[in-house]
């Protein structure tokens, strides 16, 4: 992200090997990503950080896991600095845990230039600009697709593609970035 922060951080439990490793890495639940997102806004908002954005992909190897923070004091920027000593906290708190048992990578970054709108009223104001949605589908793969921003619910995503509304559950929602008209 232009003008954002980031540290990448390599953290490792234990090396996977063979077919059994690669099927523990598959079989990570929602639970656990809940759990990871919980212990990871826990850690930050000790140390005067909110996260506002929690990504983890388990089909990379090791797992990886992106988080942006922003300082709670809105007069304050990230730097460098901070995303290393919270990259230590959270991979503290992940590691003291029992939630993850195999390698992963941990990154914090700033939230950059805020285009990607996660506060309810991002959405308001931003209603009727072009927008890139990534979201799960009902298979759970990734997908992304783009339209104009009509309204988020505490149901679904609404959006404009072509004259027609595609609804998008909330839960499958992954982010909501703003675009311009040609994407």
């Amino acid at each position: 992200m232009p003008d954002g922060t980031s540290l990448d951080r390599g953290v490792s439990k234990l090396k996977p090997l063979g077919l059994s490793a690669r099927i523990r890495h598959c079989l990570l639940s929602n639970q656990t990503d809940t759990e990871l997102r919980v212990l990871s806004a826990k850690s930050a908002n000790n140390y005067g950080f909110d996260v506002t954005h929690f990504k983890m992909f388990t089909h990379l190897d090791p797992l990886s896991i992106q988080i942006n923070i922003r300082h709670k004091n809105p007069h304050k920027k990230v730097t460098i600095d901070d995303c290393s000593i919270l990259s230590e906290y959270i991979n503290d708190a992940i590691q003291s845990s029992s939630i993850l048992d195999q390698p992963f990578t941990l990154e914090i970054s700033s939230e950059g230039i805020g285009e990607i709108l996660t506060e309810e009223k991002d959405f308001q104001i931003f209603k009727g600009f072009p927008i890139e949605v990534t979201y799960q589908d009902l298979k759970k793969i990734e997908q992304q697709t783009n339209g104009l921003l009509l309204k988020r619910t505490s149901n679904d995503l609404q959006i404009n593609q072509k004259g027609k509304t595609q609804r998008i559950p909330v839960e499958d929602v992954i982010q909501v970035r703003l675009t311009t008209p040609s994407g």
